[in-house]
């Protein structure tokens, strides 16, 4: 049993942190910016809530973050009261954010000056991946502080791959969010084109889902764009954001992605007909506008 710090407890947060409770028995202590939250959740799994990162973080042998952005996870690791001022000498800093590859490269430095381990370690899943435990988690970061953070994150997933040095794990996930957005609109296009002809949306995915078009997309979301429903996936606000983040890299290191650039501004379109927190499926919403 391990002593775990847990800061952010958000949709993917929650759930994630409580795997490490439940499932890897550590001693869990947690914050979250809302402080009824980390109450909650203390009341329900029996960790300890904390009233600022430094304390959740003091004496804990792993850190993890999941928070928004690149500017939310330098508040809570950097800034006054941050988890490095509380990290004891040797302990692990774990970052389960999407956020950039510029930013785990500089929590790594400042780690290292206090003698800390880093992993950038984003997650894909989403939240249904999270509450079941199964998050697949991409890091990037030493073999040796991999090999000991490994058993940890197990708690929550069923993958976890070291991808590279630092910031390996970042870029892996941007990989990730690019091919998905292209698989979500050429679904979003498949199912309209159906529709369009008259055709059964249900026979038309049993049958391709199992040759060369099928994808977890496919699978899973495909009755939900047919029905119009879309409250219950990744939220277009932030898959703007992890867009932005993709093609901002894209700039640094000279990549061409057309596709990816094109979808995000029909997700933008989507924006601007009130679906910002309608999950990345909506982009049919679009289509039959």
């Amino acid at each position: 049993m391990a002593t775990v710090a847990f800061i952010g407890l958000g949709v993917m947060g929650y759930p994630m942190a409580g795997y490490l409770k439940t499932k890897g028995g550590h001693d869990v202590r947690v914050y979250n910016r809302t402080t009824a939250k980390a109450e909650k959740w203390a009341a329900e799994f029996g960790g300890t809530a904390c009233a600022l990162p430094s304390e959740a973080a003091t004496g804990a042998d792993f850190v993890f973050t999941c928070v928004g952005n690149d500017d939310d996870l330098r508040a809570v690791t950097l800034g006054a009261n941050g988890a490095l001022d509380g990290m004891k000498e040797g302990a692990i800093l774990i970052d389960n954010t999407t956020a950039s590859a510029e930013v785990a490269r500089e929590l790594a430095e400042a780690c290292a000056k206090k003698g800390c381990g880093f992993l950038d370690a984003p997650v894909s899943g989403g939240q249904a991946g999270a509450e079941n435990g199964v998050l697949t988690v991409m890091v990037g970061g030493d073999e040796a502080t991999f090999a000991k953070a490994q058993p940890v994150i197990d708690a929550y997933a069923r993958m976890v791959g070291l991808m590279g040095p630092v910031g390996s794990g970042q870029l892996t996930k941007m990989i990730n969010q690019i091919c998905i957005a292209g698989l979500v609109q050429g679904l979003s296009e498949g199912i309209h084109f159906a529709k369009k002809a008259g055709l059964d949306i249900e026979k038309v995915v049993e049958v391709i889902s199992k040759g060369a078009a099928g994808s977890w997309q496919m699978e899973n979301r495909h009755k939900t764009m047919n029905a119009g429903e879309y409250e219950h996936g990744f939220a277009i606000d932030w898959m703007r954001k992890d867009l932005d983040i993709v093609l901002n890299e894209a700039k640094r290191n000279g990549a061409t992605l057309p596709v990816t650039a094109l979808v995000d501004q029909f997700y933008a379109d989507v924006q601007a007909m009130g679906g910002n927190r309608w999950d990345t499926s909506a982009l049919l919403a679009r289509l039959e506008k």
